[in-house]
């Protein structure tokens, strides 16, 4: 049977330039994915504004900058020096014992079985079994980018380049891909990629909503409104109870499209408040807080089919 310890040899000689190009690759992954993640997160329909438009939401990233600083380089040590080796060293003796030779095709899949622990102790800790899938499918893309890089140091015929050398190659060609992630991120956000609530008018309010679970609020052409069975939870309530009754409204525009409120006044809903915007310009919806805003808990109804006046 072949042994791993062929692979080994080669990976031992040849240590200092698979860690340092193991490192690199996983830094660009980070970073090229983390401006990913925050792009992706910027369009997705939300009830409150991105980090961008408050100071303090630029001041939270700086701190996620430096946190990560740290720990993300920590992290690539523990998997360049163990996970990645361990990676190809294990499909080189699988593609030999069950292909004849080796082949590149081993390496993602050989990721994929090293990394099956990770879905389980995800969903053990609590993360959706959608989640923790997603998340192990990209660590082992990444783990596989990694030890392909790696792999590609051990083939017949190529030179012995040092750790320097390869921390000079792989830094150009990662940081390149940084800095074009960046500026395309960058022209998206200027093109108006970033999701906004709709802009909308006082004769774009109108219609029904409904909260999903009975209660529908209706908002009328001539500023009646009407209540059914919809919850207030106005000031730092935690719940309240489903009330009925008939009132006003009134639209306000607000200096842009995160401030505009609907003032819904309802003769037996006490604790309604004003209810801000979000949702799309064909289905807009209206929200108020749950308890401490701080909390990011939100009570949310969706207009469906136009009310009549």
């Amino acid at each position: 049977m072949p042994a791993p310890t062929q692979t080994w040899a080669r990976v031992h000689e040849r240590a200092g330039a698979i860690f340092s190009a193991s490192m690199l690759v996983l830094l660009s992954e980070t970073v090229t994915g983390g401006i990913g993640l925050v792009m992706w997160s910027l369009t997705q329909e939300s009830p409150v504004p991105p980090f961008t438009a408050s100071f303090l939401g630029w001041v939270f990233l700086v701190l996620l900058m430096v946190f990560a600083a740290v720990i993300v380089p920590l992290g690539n040590v523990v998997l360049s020096a163990g996970v990645v080796p361990l990676v190809v060293v294990l499909a080189g003796w699988a593609g030999r014992r069950f292909g004849g030779r080796e082949a590149w095709y081993w390496v993602p899949m050989v990721a994929a079985v090293v990394l099956l622990p990770v879905p389980g102790a995800l969903s053990a800790l609590g993360t959706g079994v959608l989640a923790a899938l997603v998340i192990w499918l990209v660590g082992t893309a990444g783990i596989a980018i990694a030890a392909l890089v790696a792999r590609r140091l051990l083939l017949p015929g190529r030179p012995h380049l040092t750790g320097g050398v390869m921390f000079l190659r792989v830094g150009l060609w990662g940081t390149l891909a940084v800095v074009t992630v960046f500026v395309l991120s960058g022209i998206g956000l200027c093109a108006g990629m970033a999701y906004e609530p709709p802009r909308l008018t006082r004769a774009g309010a109108v219609g029904a909503y409904s909260d999903g679970k009975g209660g529908t609020l209706t908002l009328m052409a001539d500023g009646k409104a009407t209540a059914r069975g919809v919850r207030g939870y106005g000031g730092f309530r935690e719940a309240g109870e489903p009330c009925d009754g008939i009132g006003s409204w009134s639209f306000s525009p607000g200096r842009g499209p995160w401030d505009q409120t609907v003032e819904a006044v309802i003769e037996g809903c006490p604790d309604f408040g004003a209810w801000s915007v979000f949702g799309s310009g064909e289905r807009p919806k209206l929200f108020i807080s749950i308890g401490d805003p701080d909390s990011m808990d939100f009570y949310v109804l969706e207009r469906g089919a136009p009310a009549g006046a």
